[in-house]
Parts: C-alpha cells; structure tokens; sequence
C-alpha cells in the first residue's frame, strides 16, 4: 500500500501551470515543511528537525491549492509518493520523490491562519487559554467571538 499523510505549513505559495492538450488540466505543485516527531536534540547540535516534501496536486484539487493556498498555512494532505528521473541539461540524471495529492484540507481556523490574508501570523494565535470561572466553565475573552466554531 502506498499512502502518506502529513500535516505542515505551505513554504511558498502554490505554483500552478496548466498542460497544453485538448482539456487542459490545472497542475499545482507546492512544498510543506514537516516538523519531525522524535527529533535528536544534541547540544550545539545544528540538525534539520523539519522535512521539506514536495506535493503535486491535479484537476480540481489543483484549483483547489492555487485559490486558497498561501505561504505559512497550515495544511493535512493525503495522497501517494511516487518517484521519478529526468536528465537535466548538465547531462546529470536527477531523481524526485513528491507526495501526488488526493485529499487536502486546512488544519488551522481562518483566524489562527491569519485572517484576511490567509498567511500565517503568530499575533494571529489566541492568547493563553482562559481560566476557569469555578462554575466548569471557561470565561471567553472579550473579542474572540468570530473565532468560535458555532453561533
């Protein structure tokens, strides 16, 4: 079976070209920077904790990516990994590896995304979580109301 499924923020905004046949079909690729789980943490040590995966996506899903997807959101993607090979024009032969997308979606609210803009902000995050009044309730901050997840 070959399935992945990874959750990062977009390092760039989506690029997106269209072939050239009879129907044409929208061709997003974009990368996602994957914090690593179990990462080594050596003193003075400068090692990457964070993967750089390239994605693919096709068709509507591509569409999908090019209106809505912008640098430093967070995302959940599935799809599959396929490799490939081409020469390039130094006569080197370059292998690829890149996730071809089936399913994707947004993995952070609007307003933690960064409003309007859909960037990613930190002031954007919402502050320390609010304290309990006593009663099994938490006092919800003055402001936060467009940010619930029902009316």
């Amino acid at each position: 079976m070959n399935k992945v499924i990874l959750m990062g923020r977009l390092t760039r905004d989506p690029e997106v070209r269209y072939s050239q046949n009879d129907t044409s079909l929208a061709i997003a690729r974009y990368s996602l920077a994957v914090d690593r789980r179990f990462a080594r943490r050596n003193e003075g040590s400068n090692e990457q904790t964070v993967d750089f995966i390239n994605c693919v996506a096709f068709g509507k899903s591509a569409e999908f990516a090019e209106k809505y997807f912008r640098q430093g959101m967070r995302v959940l993607v599935s799809g599959r990994i396929q490799t490939g090979s081409y020469t390039n024009k130094d006569g080197q032969k370059v292998y690829t590896t890149d996730v071809v997308i089936e399913d994707q979606e947004f993995a952070d609210s609007k307003g933690a995304a960064g409003g309007s803009d859909g960037g990613f902000s930190p002031a954007a995050r919402p502050a320390a979580p609010a304290m309990d009044a006593g009663d099994g309730f938490m006092n919800i901050p003055e402001g936060i109301d467009e940010e619930l997840p029902f009316n």
